[in-house]
């Protein structure tokens, strides 16, 4: 599962998407690919997708995306789209509550001891001995719809229907971006499953300053008999990528199959008790939380999206991070003072042996003649 980096910058400004870092980078318009859509900085610039957190909040019939990027790069504008299932609102989100997720699934920490010197330990090399270890029509005119628009903080937010990719191409067009043909084929069975789009235009506060840093979250809601995670365009990333989610619901959840990747890795679930702030809003309904992570050794082996269901248990897990110290006793390392001690009771053991064959030898010696 993940640590969430904290707001660093007053020009982190609020976009999101979700799960972990996926990154792709265009070799005519630069472009990054990302598990839940894709980023599409200006002309002759570049961006770099660093980390990517999201959070999955599915009640049964409807659900909720929440998304935090951390980005760096030469671009000062650029504009993000997500492909959704259904119609989806757009609101801003607390970057509270990736804190307070990461404190809620932070590993258990343990300590285990061990007898005898390990390397590090005196006499080997001196020191404490501490050490550590360880998802329209037929016959339609192709065009795009927008069927909702709103300012956020300083980004526009604009909500799309699409008969075909190249519509979506048209409008980033006309608002200064260029759609790249990969990208474009890539939104095809989107388009054949007729789902809708959230693009945002995003630009810093400051005219020609690149946008860095911790952008704050996006929060986007849907009607959605069950949950699904975009993934589908992460399998355009030319190198190996990284997927963190938290998945909210009644129940423990699980991704259906490991669409391409390596298989799914739970660091942790359970029940969230006395929760506050932005995660008890999450949680209400929804208390059961499965975080996981998953890699994607070749991403072009990605062949869907992350179809999320119940798991068959919904029995808890949380990692264990051992920590392994040298035993000892009063500050002495116990191997030494049972050593000390065993060498002890040998020189004693051999004394007393000592003693007791000088004695028979005496006792057995001839008395002389008066």
């Amino acid at each position: 599962m993940h640590t969430t980096p904290r707001h660093t910058t007053p020009r982190a400004l609020t976009l999101l998407l979700t799960l972990l870092a996926i990154q792709l980078a265009w070799f005519t318009t630069p472009a990054h690919a990302c598990a839940c859509g894709a980023m599409i900085p200006g002309a002759h610039t570049q961006m770099r997708v660093d980390r990517e957190v999201s959070v999955v909040r599915w009640d049964g019939r409807e659900e909720q995306i929440v998304m935090s990027l951390t980005v760096a790069g030469t671009a000062d504008r650029a504009a993000w789209i997500m492909p959704v299932p259904h119609r989806a609102t757009v609101r801003l989100g607390d970057n509270r509550l990736f804190e307070q997720l990461e404190e809620a699934t932070a590993p258990e920490e343990r300590t285990r001891t061990y007898f005898w010197p390990r390397s590090g330990d005196w006499p080997f090399a001196g020191g404490s001995g501490d050490g550590a270890s360880a998802a329209p029509a037929a016959g339609a005119r192709p065009g795009v719809g927008v069927v909702g628009r709103q300012r956020l903080g300083p980004f526009d937010v604009a909500r799309l229907t699409a008969d075909d990719p190249a519509a979506l191409s048209d409008w980033l067009h006309t608002h200064g971006f260029t759609l790249p043909a990969r990208l474009e084929q890539a939104l095809q069975p989107y388009v054949d499953q007729h789902w809708e789009y959230v693009a945002i235009r995003l630009a810093p506060q400051a005219a020609h300053i690149p946008l860095t840093g911790v952008l704050d979250p996006l929060h986007l809601t849907f009607a959605a008999d069950a949950p699904v995670y975009p993934m589908r365009l992460s399998r355009l990333a030319p190198v190996p990528q990284s997927l963190g989610l938290y998945l909210l619901a009644p129940h423990r959840m699980e991704p259906r199959t490991s669409i391409g990747g390596e298989k799914p890795r739970i660091t942790f679930a359970g029940r969230l008790q006395d929760t506050a702030g932005p995660l008890a809003e999450l949680t209400r309904g929804t208390d059961y939380l499965t975080a996981l992570d998953q890699e994607f050794p070749v991403p072009s082996r990605i062949f869907g999206d992350h179809e999320l269901r119940r798991a068959a248990t919904d029995r808890p897990y949380r990692e264990v991070i051992y920590t392994y110290r040298l035993r000892e006793i009063a500050g002495i390392p116990a191997w030494l003072l049972t050593t000390a001690a065993a060498l002890a009771m040998l020189v004693t053991a051999a004394a007393v042996c000592t003693v007791r064959a000088t004695r028979r030898r005496t006792s057995r010696a001839p008395v002389g003649n008066l």
